[in-house]
């Protein structure tokens, strides 16, 4: 053969191809028939067994893996090995475990998974949020895989109770809504626990935070300024509150509120308080508000509240300004001030009969700072500004950031500024910033504000 048919052969031979790797949903695609009919026998099988509601998961989970490697036996569903893996786990985990999304709980990559009705599955990965290929079988497989994650919260979602807060074993959040609130069928939001959490030093290298304002901030948490963080939702303000505790010294008692536990402080005097929604019969409700009322009684030396919104906020200013220096809390908020200014609402709201000035007094003398996160586009999140709540003039509460980023586009993409100080502290934060042992060398002020 001559130099040029075999060049031109080579040319005219295409490429071999790399082999196609199935997905996960691509496997449930081309399973779910299979799927369809052994999870419908092994539901059989077990509710033919005698006594099943008094039997443990354990014992039950035993039982059906039996079923299974009985009817995998069968030439009905002779198979591959790796599809018998795959159908094997998913049929337990929707009979035992969260059905369809039992996987996607157990994804480390996902930290959030939103289901809009029976056939909408949405997963949040790296801030990016995606639909994918997974569905129940119907609503009511969806209101059972419901009962089944509340089972063990003492919780219940039913028609007179359509909305709930409660947390997974795992301490994953969970929120449901049911129809017609929720009016395409029930929604359900998981937002996933990580029980190895973020450290200050996660942060610093996410960008999420600068070196030197980490350093202000635990120094700021050591000397016992009140802290509040404030952003939107998804913002990472639970992040935040975990990161600053760390902060907090081992022989303080701490008293945590939540309405459903997300902090994980690691000091060893720590007591933690959960709400309690009222029973079927209308009674027996614990709110925030009682919570903060009762901590006050336990001897603590801080408070943390997860998050401030209604009539708890005057009980939370007021214990951060009678002993308990160095609280934590959170709310939802737009900007440090927007953050001020809703405080100053959920005051009014509460039922109080303070004037607004007094009002705005006791919030520019209970709280020191407020860090304020934002989450963009691209879904980073990261704290954008950190600013000192100087305390009054006339009848404005007046502020001061302390740290601060700016916005620029380099290249076309959105760059991160650093966090940055700006130089600014009154002299009543220096001197308390400057006194902690933990203040790193050569902290001042610029003098008065």
């Amino acid at each position: 053969m001559s130099l040029r048919a075999r060049v031109l052969r080579h040319e005219l031979t295409p490429e071999p191809q790399p082999p196609h790797i199935e997905t996960i949903d691509e496997m449930w695609s081309r399973l779910q028939p299979l799927f369809a009919s052994l999870t419908a026998e092994v539901r059989a099988y077990l509710s033919s067994l005698p006594d099943r509601s008094s039997m443990s998961d354990d014992w039950l989970r035993t039982q059906a893996e039996s079923e299974l490697i009985r009817l995998f036996k069968s030439p009905r569903f002779e198979m591959p090995l790796a599809d018998e893996t795959f159908l094997r786990r998913a049929v337990i985990d929707d009979i035992l475990g969260f059905g369809p999304i039992q996987d996607l709980i157990n994804d480390p990559s996902i930290s959030e998974v939103m289901v809009n009705g029976a056939n909408a599955v949405y997963v949040e990965r790296a801030g990016t949020i995606s639909k994918i290929e997974r569905a129940f079988e119907t609503e009511e497989h969806l209101r059972r895989v419901v009962d089944r994650m509340l089972r063990t919260s003492g919780r219940r979602v039913d028609q007179s109770s359509p909305m709930v807060d409660a947390r997974l074993a795992d301490g994953s959040r969970l929120n449901v809504v049911l129809p017609p609130l929720s009016v395409d069928g029930p929604a359900v939001t998981i937002r996933k626990f990580h029980a190895t959490g973020f450290t200050v030093g996660d942060l610093v290298r996410q960008k999420s935070l600068s070196a030197d304002a980490a350093r202000f901030l635990g120094s700021s948490v050591a000397g016992r300024l009140n802290i509040l963080v404030s952003g939107g939702t998804g913002t990472g303000k639970t992040t935040m509150l975990n990161v600053l505790s760390d902060f907090i010294g081992q022989d303080e008692r701490v008293v945590t509120i939540e309405d459903a536990v997300e902090l994980t402080p690691h000091m060893h005097n720590v007591v933690r308080l959960e709400t309690r929604p009222p029973n079927a019969e209308g009674r027996g409700e614990v709110m925030v508000r009682d919570l903060v009322r009762n901590a006050l009684r336990m001897r603590p030396d801080r408070i943390i509240v997860g998050e401030v919104r209604g009539s708890e906020t005057i009980d939370m200013l007021q214990a951060m300004n009678t002993g308990h220096e160095g609280s934590l809390s959170t709310v939802h908020a737009n900007s440090p001030r927007d953050a001020l200014r809703r405080v100053e609402t959920m005051v009014l709201l509460g039922g109080t009969d303070l004037p607004l000035r007094a009002v705005r007094e006791q919030v520019a003398s209970s709280i020191d700072l407020v860090v304020h996160l934002v989450r963009d586009p691209i879904g980073r999140r990261y704290v954008t500004r950190i600013t000192e709540v100087v305390g009054m003039e006339g009848d404005i509460v007046s502020t001061a950031d302390l740290f601060s980023r700016g916005n620029q586009v380099l290249d076309g993409s959105l760059a991160l500024p650093e966090l940055v100080s700006t130089g600014l502290a009154s002299a009543r934060l220096g001197a308390r910033y400057a006194a902690t042992p933990h203040a790193p060398a050569g902290t001042a002020t610029s003098g008065s504000r």
